[in-house]
């Protein structure tokens, strides 16, 4: 992302009034560091926590995360459904597009920024997603899935079928 893009996302994260724990990488900003102004710690003030790592899935099973905002690869999309939190995606590239598309359109578990990211569109989004009817309805639906998720994981389940099968006829045949 542009050094402008990190900014104005930055602004709006700022300008929703929520709390948020945010993982901001060294390498987020395309041929540049990632560095926020002095002027945002002292607006978000306790209400923020930065960081360069943090062990995502676990973040996402904490009971306090609202939402999470996700570039939208696989692993992150998965493990955000196993945490019952709705997403706001950010594609850059490559599935992350189509996964973005089906968070929002197919599984309603989503919410997009647009590609030029403006400080009142991400204000807007993350205020929604948080309080907003469509807020509830993805948290409703993302419920829904990760109930599928956790039974398709149990003994018994599609999953554990799936690779007792997987295992019987390629791997014992």
């Amino acid at each position: 992302m542009s050094a402008e893009h990190l900014l104005e996302f930055a602004w709006g994260l700022a300008g929703s009034g929520y709390a948020f724990l945010w993982n901001v990488r060294p390498d987020l900003v395309k041929g540049d560091a990632a560095a926020l102004p002095p002027e945002f710690a002292a607006a978000t003030g306790e209400r923020s926590m930065l960081t360069t790592w943090c062990p995502q899935a676990e973040v996402l099973e904490h009971e306090a995360v609202g939402v999470f905002l996700t570039h939208s690869g696989w692993n992150s999309t998965l493990e955000s459904i196993a945490g019952g939190v709705p997403m706001v995606c950010w594609p850059f590239f490559a599935e992350q597009q189509t996964n973005c598309r089906y968070k929002r359109t197919e599984w309603g578990i989503g919410a997009e920024i647009p590609d030029d990211v403006r400080r009142g569109e991400v204000e807007a989004l993350i205020r929604e997603a948080m309080d907003g009817e469509k807020g509830r309805e993805m948290r409703r639906r993302v419920a829904e899935l990760r109930e599928s998720a956790v039974a398709a994981a149990k003994p018994g389940g599609r999953s554990v079928h799936n690779i007792d099968r997987l295992i019987d006829e390629v791997l014992m045949a």
